[in-house]
């Protein structure tokens, strides 16, 4: 058989032709502007990104802040960043830190520190909603300020069309009742006053609030709780069933329950108002179910008591108004503990509701939502908070919280022009604001001038919020504040589920709260 050479066929190039180039490029250009212009509608009427560079509506959200961790307890807290440079350009870097107050152990840090300052809380804004939904209560909202309609405020929505809405010592009230928050929005709105798993080390400086640290919890009268110096985290119940001790928080000596907030100047503290709406939360470990265990709370001149009883699961509530006899309000059983296991004791004052909640178990009582239906008020009384019982078992992650307070009165010493001495009345399309950080935000409480409205129309009315200016409603946190790479991304959904905190700012507009 003769060899023969096989020859690999090679195909054959075309030319392009100018006109193919020609149709490449217009199809690129075409494919680019759908885009945009896709972009563009999105951004426009779907979603938009801001940034917030204040703090009035901190610790939901913030603006540019320090991020601290106290030098004495370790317990991390926020202080916002002031400039006199209002727009979206934060002058971020290193700069001097002010005087600032731990809220938990009470240590003021003294200022003069050179400390970074961080950007604000980046969210994603949902612009469409409100065509098709109308605007609840407690939503964080993004809308124009009526004033100055080119920039963009957030604040929480408070009051709808229609609605005639009052602050009485730091609640809301609408039509003469109060409005009860959301369980997911009030986890949101707790501050801490005082967490005893963050003990201070140098014990002896005069710096937690004006003297020496000591544990803000202390025994009445004869005392069978024992707190070990060594391992003062855990606090120590030893005698018989009948024995009952009572350990006191003393507001004197710890933090106490003005709605001063440490994202704030130091400089106002003394000068806020008592919050009454108080929470007491810890983690029980019982030896053996012998015995009770109890938490006080008083609301001016009541003390309401609940107490479980370790061998039947019986609570028991009571309330005391003044010196005289307690009152039976409910008397239930829920469940009965389990001995050497871990749990969770909870009792709540807030709103004019009790909620008790002892290891999966939760208790509920309606105080009354009439303004006085929870004590005759008395906005100057500091709330009292004690733990009780008897028997053997353990007590760890002590833990104390106050609510948000809508205060009468700015840091800036302003009393408020709204909704605080008589009741505020909302017209058709109109909406209350307000901003979490109560004491140190701008909002309808505050506002002195018209509603800039369209030409021809009339003015919008002093402080309310327009319909025609809602811009939409926050969706999540997607960047936080001091978010640094490679680290955990506390992604937080607004405002009504999961961890959330404030934003400010936008690609083109300024996104202002004051």
């Amino acid at each position: 058989m003769s060899d023969s050479k096989i020859k690999k066929s090679k195909s054959v190039k075309q030319p392009h032709t100018k006109k193919d180039r020609a149709t490449e490029i217009a199809n690129i250009f075409e494919w680019l502007i759908t885009a945009f212009i896709l972009a563009f509608v999105f951004r426009a009427f779907v979603m938009e990104a801001f940034r917030i560079p204040t703090g009035s509506m901190a610790d939901t959200l913030k603006g540019a802040h320090f991020r601290l961790r106290c030098r004495q307890c370790g317990y991390k807290y926020d202080y916002g960043f002031s400039s006199s440079n209002s727009n979206d350009n934060i002058p971020l870097g290193y700069k001097k830190l002010p005087a600032t107050h731990c809220q938990s152990c009470g240590y003021y840090q003294p200022p003069g520190e050179v400390m970074p300052v961080v950007n604000g809380d980046r969210i994603l804004v949902l612009k469409c909603i409100y065509q098709f939904f109308e605007p609840k209560r407690w939503d964080v909202i993004v809308f124009k300020n009526p004033p100055d309609p080119d920039v963009n405020y957030i604040k929480r929505l408070i009051g709808l069309p229609g609605e005639s809405l009052q602050i009485i010592d730091g609640d809301i009230y609408i039509d003469g009742q109060i409005v009860r928050k959301p369980p997911k929005v009030q986890n949101e709105l707790w501050m801490s006053v005082y967490d005893n798993d963050y003990q201070p080390v140098d014990k002896y400086s005069p710096l937690y609030n004006k003297h020496r640290w000591e544990l803000p919890f202390k025994p009445v009268g004869t005392s069978y709780w024992q707190i070990d110096e060594t391992n003062p985290l855990l606090f120590r119940m030893d005698s018989s069933p009948e024995q009952v001790s009572t350990l006191e928080y003393d507001p004197s000596i710890g933090n106490n329950f003005r709605t001063a907030y440490s994202y704030n100047s130091v400089n106002h503290y003394d000068d806020m108002p008592y919050c009454s709406d108080v929470m007491l939360r810890f983690y029980c470990r019982a030896d053996e179910l012998q015995g009770r265990i109890g938490i006080g709370l008083s609301k001016y001149d009541t003390m309401y008591k609940a107490e479980v009883s370790l061998s039947s699961g019986t609570l028991v509530v009571t309330k005391q108004v003044n010196d005289g006899q307690p009152i039976l309000l409910d008397e239930v059983i829920i469940e009965q503990p389990k001995a050497n296991k871990l749990t969770l004791v909870k009792f709540v004052n807030v709103d004019h509701q009790l909620i008790f909640e002892f290891g999966g178990n939760k208790w509920t009582y309606d105080l009354g939502r009439g303004p006085e239906d929870a004590g005759q008020i008395k906005e100057n009384t500091q709330p009292k908070m004690e733990i009780f019982g008897s028997g053997k078992f353990t007590l760890s992650h002590v833990a104390v919280f106050r609510d948000t307070h809508y205060t009468s009165e700015a840091t800036r010493g302003r009393p408020a022009e709204r909704a605080t001495e008589e009741p505020f009345k909302l017209g058709k399309d109109e909406y209350f604001v307000l901003g979490d950080n109560s004491p140190n935000s701008e909002d309808c409480r505050w506002w002195r001038d018209l509603g800039i409205a369209n030409t021809g129309l009339e003015p919008y009315r002093v402080g309310i919020v327009p319909r025609d200016y809602l811009v939409g409603k926050a969706l999540f946190v997607y960047w936080p504040g001091g978010f640094r790479p490679f680290s955990k991304f506390p992604l937080g959904i607004i405002p009504n589920i999961g961890q959330m905190r404030f934003i400010y700012g936008g690609s083109n507009k300024t996104l202002l709260d004051n």
